[in-house]
């Protein structure tokens, strides 16, 4: 399953400049496998050590919430619109 991924300004170093590439894989974390065969690094800014979304880090399939879905295991069907946000905090 081919999705677009959107990609945000601070892991552009790793897609070459891009901010949006595609991606192949029926869940998240094949997309995240794919990611990381194409753009070497980008997984470990995304995944902690123990393989969890960061905390800091929002990841969206369509307009919704992965960590209200299933996690890694959420659907990425065909087509679909990833988006990885990074939160933005300070005052």
């Amino acid at each position: 399953m081919s999705v677009s991924v959107r990609i945000p300004t601070i892991l552009r170093t790793y897609t070459g400049g891009e901010s949006e590439v595609t991606a192949e894989g029926a869940t998240l974390a094949d997309v995240l496998g794919d990611l990381e065969a194409r753009y070497t690094g980008i997984r470990a800014r995304i995944l902690d050590d123990a393989g969890e979304i960061r905390r800091f880090v929002n990841v969206y399939v369509g307009n919704d919430d992965v960590r209200f879905l299933d996690g890694l295991a959420t659907a990425t069907p065909d087509g679909a619109q990833l988006s990885i946000i990074p939160a933005v905090a300070g005052g």
